[in-house]
């Protein structure tokens, strides 16, 4: 009797154990790809890779179970009167989840490659921009693309001819009614342990498929569905949730948040605005107003430039430049993308877990940014950006922090070259020069934000421009960046001769580096972060500036350039500060790593912190450094305060420094 109930239920569970099966088999051909692709890093990292396997069946498992969750429920309930309605259901909706499945293995490599992760918010955020995003595919992935289609359409054609002749669904729902409503709750326990995964007291979640300090073994370890589907729904907890990376009394993270800065109580002007303090220049008080540039040049890597010790010859411009203003030689991205970036540079922000600023809610007005600072002192203030101002909400976020203008790719005429993510850096010059010889001529002084293209996949510009580089192919990094180099040698040559050069003060950095992979050794990926920095202008002595700094830290040197005293909350110190601290902060998609004194601490959600020793492309594990991982643990505590409250600003009754 329990033999025949069984084999009912078997018959009955047989669609869900075949799609538990088949999921399995595809997560595992799609690991094998992965690992042979990257076989050599993993091999040379030292890690058990085979391990990644075991862990990943534990990942592959929770996936497949919360597709299960419904089916599940369909079969074990669906009365026999709508059993053809049920049939239909389940096997349309597993065969939807077979196609993503499939397709989300395919979009993995190509995934991986660029960005050293598994699909993850990132790729969800992309989907906001579905033109840029298809242009650049038909561009760089085609041949992944037609895999998918082809496969996708296979595998449609023979399932429904499998779904005819193998009745699997019809069988199932013909089991009597009351033994699928028996085994319902044994197999909806099942399912649930397969998506908790865990007997302990919290579920298993996307940290624990990292086992080791390889990142690439760790992404190996991971499902892809898994990834996507967990980033979403962290994503929003994350935004205000600082409490899964630790605990921390509000007041204690503030306090060491200022130890931090090395800042004084006696610079510090309002207790509401725990940063914002008085900074007085270290220069001479210029007569007139001192214009400021700020170039940002996407996913320029000190890699690039000689004078950053990377590759000769493909700068020759910067090379020139960098030894006639301060170049920064230790300079650290805070994280993988342009708005992290944008955060750093133009709002002086640390790199808030979730969510970049410039897409939240609170953020949108009255955040501080260089225009709240300088626009009530008279600047005119831009931002020129060769794109569209609605790619990652920028026009939002910089018309409602006090940007005045916004030059996008739609006020371009005639352009030299137009490429999938706008019009070529050499257009976006040309713009902005035109831009800032009316305003000399008129004697306003002006702000103004520019920000490049080029050097982005899929490496796009006009011919006749460079010489391209042997040995690489054409749509490179190495010539989208040597073609950026030449727009600057020509920005600045119209800068001189249009004669507003030396009533300006120029910051040209990188908002984040090409490509931030993982060294074979370590979670987080230190030295893929160090980007270009360089100020120069008028009066500008040369200085090789040596130590630790982040694209804070730049902004606020430039500010102090300017030659007059302000109040602003600048996460960051004028390397002119004498009692400046050196540390940097890195955001690696949910990780985040600290930085100072040679040592790393690296922050995980719902994970204890560690502690590295930097030796390089390596990290050496430590003992906890328990006062460097808490004061990590400080800052992101602040800058989610700072956020929440909107302490983030400028008051009105500091915006312009009375004296």
């Amino acid at each position: 009797m329990l033999k025949k109930i069984f084999k009912q239920w078997l018959q009955t569970a047989k669609p869900l154990l075949l799609f538990y099966l088949l999921f399995l088999l595809i997560s595992f051909v799609g690991r094998v790809v992965l690992l042979g692709q990257h076989y050599g890093p993993l091999e040379a990292s030292g890690v058990n890779y085979w391990l990644a396997f075991l862990i990943g069946l534990r990942m592959d498992t929770i996936a497949v179970c919360i597709i299960l969750a419904l089916p599940t429920l369909l079969i074990f309930l669906t009365p026999p009167f709508m059993r053809r309605i049920g049939e239909r259901m389940v096997g349309g909706y597993l065969l939807l989840t077979l196609l993503l499945a499939v397709y989300m293995e395919i979009a993995t490599p190509p995934f991986v490659n660029e960005f050293d992760a598994r699909p993850n918010e990132l790729f969800v955020n992309y989907l906001q921009y579905p033109r840029e995003v298809f242009k650049t595919i038909i561009s760089t992935q085609l041949a992944p693309l037609l895999i998918a289609l082809v496969s996708l359409t296979l595998i449609t054609w023979f399932y429904r001819r499998w779904w005819r002749k193998s009745s699997l669904f019809t069988r199932a729902l013909s089991v009597s009614y009351g033994i699928r409503l028996l085994f319902l709750l044994p197999t909806a326990v099942i399912v649930f342990m397969g998506i908790r995964s865990s007997f302990g007291h919290r579920p298993a979640n996307l940290s624990d498929a990292t086992y080791s300090n390889s990142h690439i073994a760790n992404e190996l370890a991971k499902n892809t569905l898994h990834a996507v589907g967990y980033s979403i729904y962290a994503k929003k907890k994350f935004n205000v949730n600082v409490k899964l990376y630790g605990r921390m009394d509000e007041d204690e993270a503030i306090t060491r948040t200022k130890k931090v800065l090395n800042l004084t109580e006696e610079n510090l002007v309002d207790p509401d605005y725990p940063l914002l303090r008085h900074e007085k220049t270290h220069f001479p008080y210029s007569s007139r107003p001192k214009n400021l540039v700020v170039i940002i040049e996407e996913s320029l890597g000190a890699q690039y430039v000689a004078a950053t010790g990377g590759q000769p010859d493909i700068t020759p411009n910067l090379n020139r430049m960098a030894q006639e203003g301060i170049l920064f030689n230790q300079l650290y991205a805070s994280g993988t993308r342009s708005v992290r970036g944008m955060e750093a540079i133009v709002g002086g922000f640390l790199p808030i877990p979730g969510t970049s600023v410039l897409k939240r809610n609170l953020s949108q007005k009255d955040f501080f940014s260089l225009a709240q600072l300088l626009r009530p002192r008279g600047y005119d203030t831009s931002f020129l950006y060769g794109g569209e101002k609605r790619f990652d909400n920028m026009g939002s976020w910089y018309y409602g922090n006090g940007f005045q203008r916004i030059i996008d790719e739609p006020e371009f005429v005639n352009p030299v070259y137009h490429g999938i993510w706008g019009v070529c850096d050499e257009d976006l010059v040309v713009r902005a020069d035109e831009e800032y010889v009316k305003l000399h001529k008129a004697s306003t002084p002006f702000l103004s934000v520019f920000f490049t293209t080029t050097n982005h996949t899929p490496f796009e510009f006009p011919d006749g421009r460079i010489e391209l580089i042997d040995g690489v192919t054409p749509a490179s990094e190495e010539n989208a960046v040597k073609f950026n180099d030449y727009a600057l040698g020509k920005f600045f040559t119209m800068a001189k001769e249009h004669g507003y050069y030396d009533d300006t003060v120029f910051v040209i950095i990188a908002d984040h580096n090409v490509r931030v992979r993982s060294s074979p050794n370590g979670v987080m990926p230190v030295t893929n972060y160090r980007i270009f920095g360089l100020i120069l202008g008028g009066g500008i002595k040369a200085l090789l500036y040596d130590r630790v700094a982040t694209q804070m830290d730049v902004i606020a040197t430039a500010v102090d350039l300017l030659g007059c005293d302000f109040v602003h909350p600048i996460i960051g110190r004028s390397i002119f500060t004498a009692t400046k601290n050196d540390f940097a902060l890195m955001q690696f998609y949910s990780l985040y790593g600290f930085m100072r004194d040679g040592k790393l601490a690296v922050l995980e959600p719902k994970a204890a912190a560690k502690t590295y020793r930097v030796e390089g492309d390596n990290l050496l594990p430590l003992t906890h450094d328990t006062e460097l991982e808490r004061d990590a643990l400080a800052l992101l505590t602040t800058s989610s305060y700072l956020y929440q409250k909107r302490r983030h600003s400028l008051p009105a009754k500091f915006a312009v420094n009375h004296e």
